[in-house]
């Protein structure tokens, strides 16, 4: 079952070349939609419905794309395909999905193919029930992590799902993984991250404008010129991180109580991921609750941080 309920169905399109992907999760009709976000550079779509100010309540299917705001051009296509599927809210004899979405930076180049409305449509048409595959697919081709010394020492990321239970409560997970930082495991030692040697600057230990293993910074400068003001105008390693991803549950939950669920399940991002949260990540969270289960939102905020953290380490572990 696509993270545990037989309800969601979960699909991805990968594009080998370009090094990116979508992934989208599509729930049963009248699920609930919420979004939590922590880190400071995110790049989202109907944050502020699904968000704890936001009038939206129900939720129609959420993106989680590669190619930073190009790839939100995905959406588009899982909107078409939601509502020709009947899937939306019915407004004056219209359709209209809400349709959530979040962004991973993962553009190689300038000339890299980006993905379009027919990716996201494509995502969609390969959705099933089945378990989703972990790994280099979907939005989690293009990712890497490890980015702390800089990007030249960074290693490969990736899609991650994981399942948790505590009797008829299920609470599953899927996280694209592109942090900054390294991912860790339960005993705090490094899973994966970067390769750069134990005494070369780390942020934040460093200021990231410093550290040399971003392409282009910290090499060649002048005699008397402030190595902060010497970087490339080119390179922005504060919009090339962060993890995303989206929780469903069976639970039933209100508006804010699916809010403050999801914020609470970012605690998994900050048990798998060290620095978690930075000023140059974009961690965004949705929460899906399709209802049939009465429970308590801290089981689900417990179970939902449980399930983030394994799926972040599934990622990398493929």
């Amino acid at each position: 079952m696509a993270l545990g309920l037989e309800s969601v169905l979960v699909g991805s399109w990968t594009d080998e070349v370009a090094g990116t992907g979508v992934t989208v999760v599509l729930p049963p009709a009248g699920t609930l939609g919420a979004i939590a976000v922590r880190g400071g550079a995110p790049g989202t779509r109907e944050a502020a419905t699904l968000g704890p100010t936001g009038a939206g309540v129900e939720c129609h299917g959420v993106v989680l794309c590669g190619n930073s705001v190009f790839g939100l051009a995905a959406a588009d296509g899982v909107v078409r395909w939601c509502a020709e599927q009947g899937r939306g809210l019915n407004i004056r004899d219209s359709i209209v999905p809400v349709v959530g979405a979040a962004v991973v930076y993962d553009i190689a180049s300038p000339q890299s193919t980006r993905p379009t409305a027919a990716a996201g449509w494509a995502a969609c048409e390969a959705a099933t029930p089945g378990d989703p595959a972990n790994g280099r697919i979907g939005v989690g081709r293009g990712c890497t992590i490890g980015k702390i010394a800089g990007r030249d020492f960074s290693v490969p990321g990736g899609l991650g799902t994981a399942i948790v239970r505590s009797g008829d409560v299920v609470v599953g997970a899927v996280m694209a993984v592109n942090a900054l930082g390294d991912v860790i495991g339960a005993d705090g030692t490094v899973l994966a991250g970067t390769t750069a040697s134990p005494e070369m600057d780390r942020y934040p230990y460093a200021p990231i404008e410093l550290i040399a293993g971003f392409t282009g910074r910290g090499t060649e400068v002048p005699d008397g010129v402030d190595p902060a003001s010497a970087t490339t105008t080119t390179d922005h390693p504060e919009r090339a991180n962060t993890t995303i991803g989206c929780l469903v549950t069976n639970a039933r939950l209100t508006k804010p109580e699916a809010c403050r669920a999801a914020d609470l399940a970012h605690t998994g991002i900050a048990r798998a991921i060290e620095p978690p949260h930075t000023n140059f990540d974009g961690d965004a969270l949705f929460l899906l609750a399709t209802g049939e289960v009465e429970t308590r939102a801290d089981l689900i905020a417990m179970l939902g941080a449980r399930a983030v953290a394994s799926a972040i380490r599934a990622a990398i572990a493929t």
